[in-house]
């Protein structure tokens, strides 16, 4: 048999697997699918929405042109992309994944970037936001704002190792004929030109414009929430079925190697599918120390997780930016925060002399800069749901507005 074949028989057996045991466990697979339908609609969902659609009107009137041009003295040397990498970079980190993805994708479509520059940027700027860190991990399963300090430092300088080191990739392609030609230092002249052109360039209403931003972003987060809970579900099932014991046995003997209780095991490999439960178990941890701890959640929060990285392939599909280099960004992301995780821990922290570690003194007592992304995740929490309901059915009224016009 060839390999296609051989691809076909094993996708096919696979997908009907997980479908009968679907069938055998329908309590365990709906109960699964609430969570990650919970999950996506409180949080995901209210938290992505506002960017997306602010990044459609930000490419539309030319604001991305307008920070290329004033970014590229700085992001073509450091990272071999346009200076527009800014605009994702800085987009991506505020509002969390999948944004970046979204984003480079949306700047392939619009030609501003190669296939190549996409597969560098968007292996950097995919990065988890400071409320998810500083609000559901430091103080919602660690009760403890000024973890997220550390957590926060080691994942976005990783991010940044990552896109130096990603910089060097593909060197040997060759150069695009046809590409934006920024000046070489830095003008405000030359950025505002170019952003009145790209504006003028868009011949559509403001009002059909707002339209296609929220139909475009709504598309995306029903997507992302498609994701959410299929790998919800697919978790608990291999959880059910034993096939995470399997995996457990070869995590345990890597975490032997490194000196971490096994305990952390299936932690990991729940992280490894889904980033939020995979954190909330490393917090119930009892065995192992705050700092073991916070090396593997910062592993887990770099690698985003196979449901995240799904839905970056599927975002990805629609170009022809390749998943491969995302995803073996993701592992080596995973292994630099982690290390990073580890030796700054003792900066940030004083810890006692107790043997396990149990009792940690953080250095930061004053949590004035977690507090900002601590009261607007809780906020989120208590209205997302208000947000999310209002936001579809707006969606549903423009869909419904748009099909009696045809």
């Amino acid at each position: 048999m060839n390999a296609s074949l051989i691809k076909t028989i094993l996708y096919g057996s696979t997908t009907t697997f997980i479908a009968v045991s679907f069938m055998i466990f329908p309590k365990e697979a709906y109960e699964a699918s609430i969570r990650g339908l919970s999950m996506w609609w409180d949080v995901v969902f209210p938290s992505l929405l506002p960017f997306f659609i602010m990044s459609e009107f930000l490419i539309r009137f030319g604001v991305v042109s307008f920070i290329g041009a004033l970014f590229e003295p700085i992001m073509r040397p450091l990272f071999r992309v346009p200076g527009s990498g800014g605009f994702v970079w800085a987009m991506g980190l505020a509002s969390g994944f999948p944004a970046g993805a979204k984003l480079t994708a949306r700047l392939r479509q619009e030609e501003k970037i190669t296939a190549v520059e996409g597969e560098r940027l968007v292996s950097f700027t995919n990065a988890s936001n400071p409320l998810f860190i500083f609000g559901a991990i430091s103080v919602g399963f660690f009760q403890n704002a000024a973890l997220g300090i550390v957590l926060a430092a080691s994942h976005y300088v990783g991010n940044i190792i990552v896109g130096l080191v990603m910089r060097f990739y593909g060197s040997n392609e060759p150069l695009p004929k046809k590409r934006n030609h920024y000046p070489k230092r830095f003008s405000i002249k030359y950025a505002v030109q170019l952003m009145h052109e790209e504006r003028l360039n868009d011949k559509r209403p403001f009002g059909k414009m707002m339209g296609d931003a929220v139909h475009s972003a709504i598309q995306t987060l029903l997507m992302i929430g498609g994701f959410i809970i299929l790998f919800s579900v697919l978790n608990e099932i291999l959880n059910i079925i034993n096939i995470t014991l399997i995996i457990s046995f070869f995590i345990t003997i890597i975490l032997g190697f490194l000196q971490m209780p096994n305990e952390l095991s299936p932690a990991i490999i729940q992280g490894l599918f889904e980033i939020t439960l995979g954190s909330q178990l490393v917090s119930n941890s009892v065995k192992s120390t705050l700092l073991q701890q916070a090396v593997i959640v910062s592993f887990i929060l770099a690698f985003n997780g196979l449901s995240v990285q799904a839905q970056v392939a599927s975002i990805l599909s629609e170009t022809d930016i390749r998943f491969r280099p995302f995803f073996l960004a993701r592992c080596f992301h995973g292994f630099v925060s982690a290390f990073l995780t580890y030796y700054l821990f003792d900066w940030l922290y004083v810890e006692n002399s107790a043997p396990m570690g149990d009792h940690v003194i953080p250095v930061f007592q004053h949590t004035d800069v977690s507090s900002l992304f601590i009261y607007p995740y809780n906020w989120l929490l208590e209205w997302g749901f208000f947000i999310t309901a209002s936001s579809l059915l707006i969606w549903v009224v423009l869909n419904l507005f748009k099909y009696q016009q045809k």
